[in-house]
């Protein structure tokens, strides 16, 4: 290497690292929270956003709602931006559970999925089978709770019209390998549900047909945030089922007629949403954005590693994938039905906040969780395995 383009590496390593720790100082979650698959403490960018309009909406100074007007757009540019999807292929919604309803309603034929997805997606298939007597879940195996390429590929006939998966499983924090699936299941529609990876691994989401997520944990934006993202083929597919009277194509409130939904993804809204929701989530996703998932995405990695080595350090059995293509943010600790009192106390004696499920411990660090909160960790798995068995 030349001295010249040595230099280049090093000034653009520290500028990484320079940007890296802007991104990271705006936020501010005490030290033990490593419970970001159940929530993401808000950062600054959502809090200030919040912060701004709660003022507007507290005065209403002559014209200041028009703020509040261009919000829903700012935030289907912000979701494009991270997606890969056009902003006029996607339309904000309150929650993921929503988002994965409305399009799921829309399916005319049977959709494959495990039933250990998170709730849901399995509620959202088997109501609207249901109601709408157009499609039936189809429940597939899977390869101890990872649905892979290799088990769809024989499970799949010609009745299955779309295949619903997560980009992370909220169980076994295995990543999706989207890329294979979309390859075996052919033309059928890709129903995924990012939630648990959205904003902390840079995934090829452009894959599927429909993504849907909210901005709670990972994206950091608080709750009432998310948005659905429809392909054009899934525009010319899906039925919108569930469409109120802002999923019209007239650019006026419609009144004393009932016209019939969008030809595009707006039709997937029942009503307005909340202004002040699209813009916390707008916020944290244009800061994202600027940063790059791919920069959030190697910090975790390096956390989570380190979360691995202690876990190996110490004895304790570890249930999610290992491999970093395999793995996002989630640590999952199996210590024995045994054990698992003895592993949950040592955690909330030291301050950690984790996720105890099935009889295992889910731990999930975010890009800024610190050195401090890991030496925590490490003090709680030192007290479990001086602990003795019962």
């Amino acid at each position: 290497m030349s001295p010249l383009l040595g230099r280049r590496r090093d000034a653009d390593a520290e500028a990484t690292r320079a940007v890296l720790a802007a991104y990271l100082d705006t936020f501010g979650e005490e030290p033990g929270w490593l419970d970001f698959g159940r929530f993401g403490p808000m950062g600054r960018a959502a809090l200030d956003e919040e912060a701004g309009l709660r003022h507007v909406l507290e005065h209403v100074r002559f014209g200041a709602l028009a703020v509040t007007d261009g919000q829903h757009e700012r935030v289907k540019r912000a979701v494009a931006a991270v997606t890969g999807f056009r902003p006029d292929q996607v339309v904000f919604q309150p929650n993921t559970t929503q988002a994965l309803t409305h399009a799921v309603f829309g399916v005319t034929g049977d959709i494959a999925l495990s039933l250990g997805e998170f709730p849901a997606l399995p509620f959202a298939v088997q109501r609207a089978s249901e109601v709408l007597k157009v499609g039936a879940p189809r429940w597939i195996g899977t390869d101890h709770g990872r649905v892979t390429p290799g088990n769809l590929r024989d499970q799949l006939d010609s009745r299955v019209a779309a295949v619903a998966v997560s980009l992370v499983d909220y169980r076994t924090g295995y990543l999706a390998d989207l890329d294979g699936i979309r390859q075996v299941i052919g033309d059928r529609l890709l129903i995924v549900d990012a939630m648990q990876g959205f904003g902390v691994v840079d995934a090829p989401l452009h894959l599927a047909d429909v993504v849907a997520a909210g901005g709670q944990k990972w994206v950091r934006a608080g709750w009432g945030t998310g948005f659905l993202a429809l392909s054009d083929r899934a525009l010319d597919r899906l039925t919108p089922v569930w469409s109120g009277w802002t999923g019209t194509d007239s650019p006026t409130q419609p009144m004393d007629e009932v016209l019939p939904p969008a030809r595009g993804a707006s039709a997937f809204q029942l009503t307005n949403g909340d202004p002040v929701a699209q813009a916390r989530l707008a916020a944290a996703l244009e800061q994202l954005a600027d940063l790059g998932v791919d920069l959030v995405q190697e910090k975790v990695a390096s956390t989570v590693s380190r979360i691995i080595d202690l876990a190996d350090e110490h004895g304790i059995p570890i249930a999610s994938p290992r491999a970093e293509d395999e793995r996002a943010g989630i640590v999952v600790l199996d210590p024995g039905a045994d054990r698992l009192t003895a592993l949950t106390a040592a955690l909330h004696n030291h301050g950690i906040s984790a996720t105890t499920r099935d009889g295992r411990v889910r731990l999930s660090p975010h890009a800024s969780t610190s050195e401090e909160t890991l030496e925590m960790l490490a003090s709680a798995l030192v007290s479990f395995a001086t602990t003795s068995p019962l």
